[in-house]
């Protein structure tokens, strides 16, 4: 199998990326909305290795950033000004200096940050993010609409938004909303699209290029899940799109912000068994990675398909897979039914792509895993891991101590 061959050639753990898995996403979401003023931004922060960066680049894709870095980073791997909006989240004025300064568009989400951008930055064009009123999302920790969320500007405050924006003649050319991420159903989007479409209006906003539909966009983590096919979808959000457009008197762009979607599953962490024991006849496995490389069974009680690919077709023994951390909740798995394992095997953590390595640290000072991109018959590292050595000298070198 491959993925063995390349954990022998490169070690574990091991992040590894299939380039043509990526592109195909990227072709299949955009192929979704036939309509000639779809753009997607890809929500970098699911991952940011620069490589992938550079396969979307290619592909067409804009960037949608949410810290100063994340942009510096799109424009460094060529992505042009104009191709990034920045989606700030309690911005500091030394954020709002320094994004400015780089001359992307920024996509506003309270009252207060508008005012403040108002007072510094009078005449621009600005974005202004919205809150849907619609909560969904595959976990609590990710519903960004709603009451009880921090994100966007409730819909009720779009004569205060006219006002400031007014006071400091600032042009408002986008509108924007995201609902949640990985939302189960598809029904929850229309909710949160037909709710941000009821305000855009040439009485309300007379200059608008475009509207945001954000991300939210799901895949299948669960082997009894079916993936989402969204062109049905799509059709029907394009017809409706047309319709408000004909309303307003204009052809509006219509853009969406996928991050999972488009590089979860092309992702797998390859980790070897290092332990097989048994407590009180619970069999637990432990691995050579933990949860600061892949968090998000411990921090979202996710899911991820994990194989035994050094043994796949043996009799199935329910295991809990636990990581190398100080820590008891460090588990990638638990009660889960996996072909038998023995030490040394070869294991895949799948649909790894999005919210893993990005999401990654070094607590217990190990350091994060190399990654590798496979792109048909070749693999290369797109990016290394440290030595311990090499770790404890970074460590050491941040603090002024060498």
């Amino acid at each position: 199998m491959k993925l063995i061959s390349i954990a022998k050639e490169f070690g574990t753990p091991l992040y590894v990326y299939d380039a043509e898995m990526i592109r195909q996403k990227y072709q299949k979401l955009l192929n979704s909305f036939p309509y000639s003023k779809t753009k997607l931004f890809y929500a970098m922060k699911a991952n940011y290795n620069p490589e992938i960066l550079k396969i979307l680049l290619k592909e067409g894709a804009n960037i949608d950033a949410v810290s100063p870095a994340e942009v510096l980073l799109a424009q460094k791997i060529g992505f042009s000004a104009n191709r990034i909006l920045y989606t700030a989240n309690m911005m500091t004025d030394a954020e709002m200096h320094e994004v400015h300064g780089l001359n992307v568009l920024f996509n506003i989400g309270s009252l207060s940050e508008l005012e403040r951008y108002g007072k510094k930055f009078a005449g621009n064009k600005i974005c202004i993010r919205f809150n849907p009123d619609v909560v969904s999302g595959h976990h609590e920790k990710v519903r960004t609409g709603g009451k009880d969320t921090k994100f966007g500007i409730t819909l009720n405050k779009v004569e205060e938004v006219k006002i400031i924006c007014k006071k400091y003649n600032l042009t408002i050319v986008g509108i924007h909303e995201h609902t949640g991420s990985g939302i189960p159903e598809t029904v929850d989007m229309m909710s949160g699209l037909k709710n941000i479409l009821k305000i855009v209006t040439k009485n309300n906003f007379p200059d608008l290029k475009f509207v945001d539909f954000g991300g939210g966009f799901k895949i299948s983590y669960n082997e009894d899940e079916t993936d989402h096919d969204y062109a049905i979808f799509g059709a029907k959000v394009v017809e409706l799109f047309k319709q408000k457009c004909v309303e307003y008197g204009k052809e509006l762009a219509m853009y969406f912000e996928p991050g999972r979607y488009l590089v979860a599953e092309s992702g797998h962490l390859l980790v070897q068994v290092s332990t097989v024991k048994e407590n009180s006849g619970k069999k637990i496995i432990g691995t050579n990675s933990g949860f600061p490389q892949l968090i998000r069974p411990m921090f979202y009680d996710a899911y991820h398909k994990i194989r035994n690919l050094s043994n796949p077709k043996s009799e199935l023994i329910e295991y809990d897979i636990a990581g190398n951390i100080c820590e008891t909740g460090d588990y990638f798995a638990t009660s889960r039914k996996l072909s038998k394992i023995h030490e040394s095997d070869i294991l895949s953590i799948d649909d790894a792509g999005a919210y893993c390595y990005s999401m990654g640290g070094v607590y217990n000072l190990r350091a994060m895993p190399t990654e590798v991109l496979l792109d048909g018959e070749t693999v290369r590292i797109i990016r290394k891991s440290l030595s311990n050595k090499e770790l404890v000298r970074q460590v050491l070198k941040e603090s002024s101590l060498n």
